[in-house]
């Protein structure tokens, strides 16, 4: 009778008597609540949003409370995000908010730090005349500096730019050989297919506690060639320039500037000069290719076209020209 009492109990045991062990939650704690701040590095006075979530708890069912600084804020059923304004450049604002779960309550901290960071760039291959007051723009293929100038401050001191940690980009692309330590600038050349490019950079202290975020727009323009008068007493007449259907008094010399072309130095001999009169090519038999003299003949006059047109050896899409008519 025993073995097959012992018999019966294998078989149902076999047949699939299962144990339903109980589910195990993960409970509430702050490591479950996410904090999103925007911007991540703010500037003094900018406004500065903070939003929670959660996956594991609703938090649009439970109460939240913020308070800034000890001082109490907004407070409500689903109120995840905050905003405020950023403090001066080497403050800090505590943001603390409070999560009543079922569990039992959660403070998240925040801590808001303000920095400035300015950002200057220059065209380091652009030509432009002697005594123009304007900035050297950048053509197809130049090659431009950005500069960063971070203001990062620890209660009075501020930390100097060389001793942080730069992450440049360059169109939203990370550059990791023009990142680093004490890399406080970063040179690039612009492509000619793009109108424009955007960089970015991030300051660091090396400690990761402070940090200052900046980005420009640089954007790419076309050469221009503008034509002077080259006196032979006074030289070139740099406040005038020759406009269309110039009137030829003498014999005189036309001066090109081809603004924004590269490289810098118009003598340097990467440069193509092609001027011609009425459609027929003239050599320039001086060094100075950006000049072109003019002779008038004795019981002539009428209207002569004049055109110049540059080219880059080296940068197939830098190029430009220019005409004008003369009366003489």
């Amino acid at each position: 009778m025993k073995l097959r009492f012992l018999l019966l109990y294998l078989v149902i045991t076999l047949m699939g008597t299962s144990v339903v062990l109980p589910f195990e939650a993960k409970a509430s704690s702050p490591d479950t609540i996410l904090v999103n701040i925007a911007p991540q590095n703010p500037a003094p006075g900018e406004t500065v949003t903070i939003t929670l979530n959660s996956y594991v708890d609703n938090l649009n069912s439970v109460l939240i409370s913020w308070s800034v600084n000890g001082k109490s804020g907004l407070s409500g059923i689903g109120k995840k995000s905050f905003s405020l304004n950023a403090p001066a450049a080497g403050a800090q604002t505590t943001v603390i908010a409070t999560t009543k779960l079922p569990d039992g309550d959660i403070n998240t901290t925040m801590l808001i730090k303000s920095s400035v960071m300015i950002l200057l760039w220059q065209a380091d291959d652009s030509y432009v005349p002697p005594f123009y007051k304007g900035k050297a723009l950048p053509s197809p293929q130049s090659e431009i500096k950005v500069v960063a100038m971070p203001e990062i401050k620890s209660g009075s001191q501020t930390t100097n730019p060389t001793n942080l940690v730069y992450t440049w980009k360059q169109d939203y692309t990370n550059v990791p050989d023009g990142s680093g330590y004490g890399k406080n600038s970063f040179t690039y050349v612009n492509d000619y297919l793009d109108g424009s490019n955007n960089i970015d950079v991030v300051a660091s202290t090396v400690d990761q506690t402070s940090s200052s975020e900046a980005s420009i727009d640089v954007g790419t323009y076309q050469p221009k060639i503008v034509f002077y008068k080259n006196d032979l007493q006074l030289g070139t007449l740099w406040e005038q320039a020759i406009s269309d259907e110039h009137k030829v008094t003498g014999d005189e010399t036309i001066q090109a500037a081809p603004y924004f072309i590269s490289p810098g130095d118009i003598r340097i001999p990467t440069l193509i000069w092609s001027w011609s009169i009425n459609d027929s090519p003239v050599v320039i038999q001086s060094f100075q290719q950006n000049l072109m003299p003019l002779k008038l003949q004795p019981g002539v006059s009428g209207t002569s076209k004049i055109d110049l047109q540059i080219s880059n050896t080296y940068k197939l899409f830098e190029n430009v020209s220019k005409e004008i008519n003369v009366n003489f």
